[in-house]
């Protein structure tokens, strides 16, 4: 019988990668609650599984070697989860290229990029004292516009993101991209990716993933103890 799976997870879009695919791939799974705005990522404990204090990761008691294996980096965890279950990742070695190649798109694209929109968008002008920053909201607003375009061309021809099949590059993309309208972003010209938004969303795995401790999810704009430990400096 498989061991379930220890997920250390907040409600973010990167954590939402993993626990869309946990539940898109029937895994079990074991929830441990890492509350970043408390600052529960620096613990000692956390560390030693994701010394980045960043979360998603994961301990797979059933690693490929039959031992226990920890992963931080949710592009990482999703490669993983992937190859572990035969699923989500292509039919090909030219599939495989081509959701590596997406996923890696969001990992040094598209995934910084809305973050930093959200950030100077949204948190900065409501921090103490307020950081309200003309250049930095255009740019990074300007930026994910671009990719959304990258996005929607290539959705103008292929179902998904990597292709004609549902990958992991699709779960790694949508969470950031269901929060464009926090990045005051338009679907207007955007035609492929309102489909595509609206194809993901009435996936049930999707939902189900996006529902993990939804009731968790606060406005930082509100909370200043949370500010001081997400956005001030941290060694």
């Amino acid at each position: 019988m498989t061991q379930p799976i220890d997920l250390y997870f907040w409600p973010t879009p990167n954590g939402w990668k993993a626990t869309i695919a946990l539940e898109e791939m029937g895994l079990p799974y074991t929830l441990h609650l890492v509350d970043i705005g408390a600052g529960d990522q620096f613990k000692p404990d956390f560390l030693a599984i994701s010394p980045n204090n960043r979360m998603p990761a994961i301990v797979d008691p059933d690693g490929s070697d039959g031992a226990p294996i920890s992963i931080f980096e949710s592009g990482a965890i999703l490669q993983y989860l992937a190859r572990k279950t035969g699923q989500f990742y292509g039919a090909t070695e030219r599939d495989r290229i081509s959701v590596d190649q997406w996923l890696m798109w969001q990992m040094g694209g598209l995934g910084p990029m809305a973050g930093q929109a959200h950030h100077f968008l949204k948190y900065a002008p409501a921090m103490d004292p307020p950081n309200d920053l003309p250049y930095a909201k255009d740019r990074y607003r300007n930026e994910t516009a671009r990719l959304y375009g990258v996005l929607d061309r290539q959705l103008a021809k292929h179902e998904f993101v990597a292709g004609d099949f549902y990958s992991i590059a699709d779960m790694s993309i949508w969470g950031w991209a269901s929060l464009w309208e926090g990045q005051q972003q338009t679907l207007d010209d955007k035609p492929h990716m309102a489909r595509w938004l609206e194809t993901m969303a009435a996936r049930p795995g999707v939902q189900r993933g996006r529902a993990v401790a939804a009731e968790k999810r606060g406005d930082f704009r509100k909370d200043t103890g949370a500010q001081n430990v997400l956005f001030r400096k941290q060694t």
